[in-house]
């Protein structure tokens, strides 16, 4: 039976769990009223539905107990880092049990010698890195949204991050996790050890699955050791496709930053307005890069990247000599996004193309702004062609709202037609589905799928997520009819 906001209600067909299920009633939440801030993630485009309950696990054991009984009762599982999402991967649908690991939140060990730590899903990045900074090492995956996000959800989601160019993406530092299957059992994949090849890569399956394929309950990530002092670089450029060249000219020149970020003069305009920063440059597009190699070397290589950014006709490029300066324009960059969330609803791509292609792509995407009237604001993970532009559009305005969705559609076959991809480091989640299909094609499609039903037979584990048959839900887009160049 559901309620009169399509809430699924407790009944005799589907009891309440209780302490006899392993699920202590302290840790079940169901007040509508407080059930609604777990019900989606910060894509503020992608529907969610009205969730049964939420569970707040302390331990695996208890999350197991949880799985189990929706198993029993066919009941969907959601897990839920921090919200902190950008494609609906954590939304619920209607009459779903969301896992928060909110109180799975301990690091349970961090070994020096190993240079491994392990910890649970609720563990933020940032305290994760702090930690491990008291001891000499360091943890390189850096969403933007490191402040807050989860290693859980960076696991999930596979989130990469500003030093991800250099250093890899949350998978590349992933060795082994312990794992909630879709028929309620645990079990341990990958390993603890420096090397390992026994069997499939499962660890490497469940990275990235966005909770599809089983419910994640503690991770070991290996570590490095403490990071190199960064040298910075900035460049300012008329357009973002000289931007973009400059991206192309570092790439073809052998460099390779630990770090190089794009933003265009709406997202500092949007940061200044926000926080005041006085960082207002008269351009069109930053560049942001930095190394990290030691000594003489180190002064080499920033100056190699200054030249690569004064060749692609930067207006202003220099080695940056003020270290605030440059912490703060890296401070604006991961201010960025919700800097841009103040001016109205933001509808958040993630497409990565090869990085020779980076100048077409980010002219392409002006284009696709101009064909629909909508406001494109671009920041990106440029080393790495991870692009991430942004549509903005009025509150209440559906007109552009429906422009915009058709912009989004548009940037994503842009980024398949280019060689690239529909998401590099947000996921599939519920916006990018219809993209996904497009470029993995049916054969690939129907793999995925079978995997999903391996491990999930009974369908419970964020469904409607990443690879759902068929096109059960209305946001599931076709392909636009707009030509792609």
């Amino acid at each position: 039976m559901r309620g009169a906001r399509g809430q699924e209600r407790w009944s005799a067909a589907v009891p309440k769990p209780n302490a006899a299920d392993g699920i202590p009633a302290d840790k079940v939440i169901t007040d509508p009223d407080s059930l609604g801030r777990y019900a989606h993630d910060e894509a503020e485009w992608a529907p969610a539905g009205q969730p049964l309950a939420v569970v707040r696990p302390q331990d695996t054991e208890e999350v197991r107990a949880v799985v189990a009984y929706c198993v029993e009762h066919r009941i969907p599982v959601i897990p839920r880092g921090a919200g902190t999402g950008l494609s609906g991967g954590a939304n619920a649908v209607d009459g779903a049990v969301i896992l928060s690991f909110e109180d799975m939140n301990r690091i349970l060990r961090i070994d020096p010698v190993e240079r491994v730590a392990v910890v649970q899903p609720g563990v933020v990045n940032d305290d994760l890195r702090a930690a491990c900074a008291e001891q000499g090492l360091w943890y390189p995956p850096d969403p933007a949204s490191s402040p807050w996000s989860t290693i859980g959800g960076n696991t999930a989601t596979n989130a990469g991050g500003m030093c991800c160019v250099k250093y890899g993406v949350t998978r590349d530092y992933v060795l082994g996790l312990e794992v909630v299957n879709g028929l309620g059992e645990t079990v341990r994949v990958g390993r603890q050890t420096a090397k390992g090849v026994a069997g499939y890569d499962l660890c490497g399956l469940f990275v990235g699955s966005e909770g599809t394929l089983g419910v994640i309950t503690e991770i070991t990530v290996k570590l490095r050791g403490a990071r190199p002092a960064e040298r910075t670089v900035a460049g300012f450029f008329d357009s973002v496709v000289a931007a973009g060249d400059a991206v192309s000219r570092v790439t073809a020149a052998g460099i390779v930053p630990s770090a190089l970020e794009l933003l265009d003069r709406h997202c500092l305009k949007a940061v200044d307005e926000w926080k005041n920063m006085g960082l207002s440059a008269d351009a069109n597009a930053i560049l942001l890069g930095r190394v990290d190699t030691p000594g003489a070397a180190g002064d080499a290589e920033a100056e190699a990247v200054r030249a690569c950014f004064a060749e692609a006709g930067a207006a202003w490029a220099e080695v940056s000599t003020d270290q605030a300066e440059a912490d703060a324009l890296f401070q604006a960059r991961r201010l960025a996004y919700p800097a841009l969330e103040r001016l109205g609803p933001v509808l958040t791509e993630d497409v990565v193309v090869p990085r020779s292609r980076v100048p077409q792509m980010l002219a392409r995407i002006e284009e696709i702004a101009g064909a629909h009237d909508v406001l494109i604001a671009n920041i990106a993970h440029a080393g790495d062609g991870n692009l991430h532009p942004l549509i903005i559009t009025e509150p209440g305005d559906d007109a552009a709202r429906a422009r915009a969705q058709l912009a989004f559609e548009d940037i994503l076959d842009a980024a398949i037609s280019f060689g690239g991809t529909v998401t590099g480091e947000h996921g599939v989640g519920l916006l990018k589905m219809g993209g996904m299909d497009r470029e993995v094609g049916p054969v690939n499609l129907a793999m995925q799928r079978a995997v999903k039903a391996a491990l999930d037979p009974h369908g419970i584990l964020n469904p409607g997520k990443v690879v759902v048959s068929g096109a059960p839900l209305a946001h599931r887009t076709a392909r636009p009819t707009a030509e792609v160049r």
